[in-house]
């Protein structure tokens, strides 16, 4: 199904009963429900786990009379705890499912959220930081419940609009304190010390209690039902080990397919070099230019042809086999590292691009600084879903490896830029319309290859996409982290912070350009 009509109808794959359309103008079905909610349950997490930048420059540094240094660790903090959370969440998705672990760490990231306004010293900044970084890890149930819900031809863009929607919380995040922040002093007449205190108690803790019953109340946990049901469904019955898959030719061909228990029965068929072969991933005027194989599948008497192994993953529960042979897997740390450089630069970018304007222009003040650098996070609205759209129209015509090259590419183009940044940055008199261009531009390419990176996930050991996105998810805080470091030991408001960053994501992206991937 395509066209319009495709933005409000479900289409279902019976195989695997994820839907291949997206259904996001109705709320009338289970897609459309654990679409909207994976989004909005990640958006409200920045809400208080990004709250503390915009409100660092002059209000919150100078009521704990901090140093640049224990800003810097501030970050750092909040960056490891949720690194840490991403870690754990993803064996919990496989295990308990997507939707029970988005509302407990809405319900638990709440509550440190209400104690913000209790901080006095640094190192309460710090703690209160840290446990607020576990609304982080809700990057990771997003992620998985579309991924469950979205057959691959879609699944691209489904990851990346919830992740980019979402993200957008960044953005959104810093427009909403500043601007509650000086309507409190302004409106109410509170001190700076009273204002951004009672900042977090009116919106971060009501709405994420409020989300996390949305979440609990109308979301459904799989397609089949109940977590626990996932294994009643075709593709839970197809072999995922002992099964032959069958090149496809011209013309006519041999194929088997492999029952329940391994067996083989052979069957003589036709295998297509119709209409359909476009959705096989082949190029029509060169079929053979991409080896796939198809599987056939007869339930009843419907045949369905499996191109991929994410057409059967079932999120299985870790065992100490799966771990070894997922962290022995090059498919692994391929998205892994590369998240690391794209994702883990965007944390370093809101966290300190508005340090950078402010220093550099103190006329600016904390709020127009901090209205410039919500842009940064307001462009994954468009630039994230666009990465994932990419990356599903890659994946039509150059499978899989075409996902991965494309996300290293851009990867790559966002380092070149952040070098470009780092060097205006340390010319005497940078001006700020070219900053500004040179930080938009960077974006674009920086959020596109954090959506073409989690249209490509999907594809790396499939049945543990939970833990694959925990993994991913938590190397994009490491990133965050090792990038604040940077900004920590080479503070802003000048370009060296930035440039190091450009060189170490040009060098990671081009590195892991040789690791093989599936063709499909």
């Amino acid at each position: 199904m395509s066209g319009v009509s495709s933005l409000w109808t479900v289409d279902v794959n019976p195989v695997n009963l994820k839907c291949t359309t997206l259904p996001i103008l109705s709320l009338r079905n289970p897609y459309s429900r654990a679409f909207h909610l994976s989004w909005l349950g990640f958006l409200v997490a920045f809400l208080s786990w990004f709250a503390f930048p915009p409100l660092i420059p002059e209000a919150i540094k100078k009521d704990l009379k901090l140093t640049t240094a224990q800003v810097g660790n501030s970050n750092i903090v909040a960056l490891l705890a949720t690194l840490i959370v991403r870690a754990i969440v993803g064996p919990m998705v496989d295990r308990y499912g997507p939707r029970k672990v988005m509302a407990a760490l809405l319900i638990i990231g709440a509550i440190p959220s209400g104690l913000a306004g209790t901080v006095t010293s640094a190192n309460g900044l710090y703690a209160v930081r840290f446990f607020i970084g576990i609304l982080g890890g809700t990057f990771v149930p997003c992620q998985a419940w579309t991924t469950a819900f979205f057959d691959k031809k879609i699944v691209g863009r489904a990851n990346a609009l919830v992740g980019g929607w979402g993200n957008a919380g960044g953005g959104i995040t810093f427009i909403i304190m500043i601007a509650l922040y000086n309507s409190l002093i302004q409106s109410r007449h509170l001190t700076s010390h009273q204002a951004w205190r009672a900042a977090f108690a009116i919106v971060p803790v009501p709405i994420l209690f409020f989300v996390a019953a949305l979440v609990l109340i109308f979301g459904t946990d799989h397609p089949a039902g109940r977590w626990s049901d996932r294994h009643n469904i075709l593709a839970a019955k197809l072999p995922h080990q002992d099964h032959t898959v069958v090149p496809h030719h011209h013309g006519h061909g041999h194929h088997e397919k492999g029952d329940g228990n391994g067996k083989k029965e052979e069957d003589e068929g036709a295998v297509e070099k119709s209409e359909k072969s476009s959705d096989m991933g082949l190029n029509k005027e060169n079929p053979d230019q991409v080896d796939t194989t198809v599987e056939v599948v007869r339930e009843g008497d419907h045949e369905f042809r499996i191109t991929s192994e994410l057409d059967k993953a079932i999120n299985e529960p870790l065992t100490w086999s799966s771990t070894l042979h997922i962290l022995s897997s090059p498919l692994t740390w391929l998205p892994a590292l590369a998240y690391m450089t794209t994702f883990g630069f965007e944390l370093a970018m809101d966290a300190n691009l508005s340090n950078s304007l402010f220093g550099i222009y103190p006329k600016l003040g904390q709020t127009k600084a901090g209205y410039i650098t919500s842009t940064y996070g307001l462009l994954n609205i468009v630039t994230r879903p666009l990465g994932g759209y990419l990356g599903d129209k890659i994946y039509k015509r150059l499978g899989v490896p075409g996902k991965k090259y494309f996300t290293l590419i851009f990867g790559l183009c966002q380092g070149l830029l952040t070098l470009g940044l780092g060097i205006y940055l340390d010319k005497k008199e940078p001006k700020l319309s070219i900053i500004i261009v040179l930080m938009v531009f960077t974006g674009i390419f920086n959020e596109m290859a954090n959506g073409l990176n989690f249209s490509l996930v999907p594809h790396c050991n499939p049945n543990s996409n939970g833990v694959m996105s925990g993994i991913v998810g938590a190397m994009g805080n490491l990133g965050g982290v090792f990038f604040a470091l940077v900004f920590r030991f080479q503070p802003v408001p000048r370009g060296k912070a930035y440039w190091i960053c450009g060189i170490v994501a040009v060098v990671v992206n081009l590195g892991l350009m040789p690791i093989p991937v599936p063709e499909r």
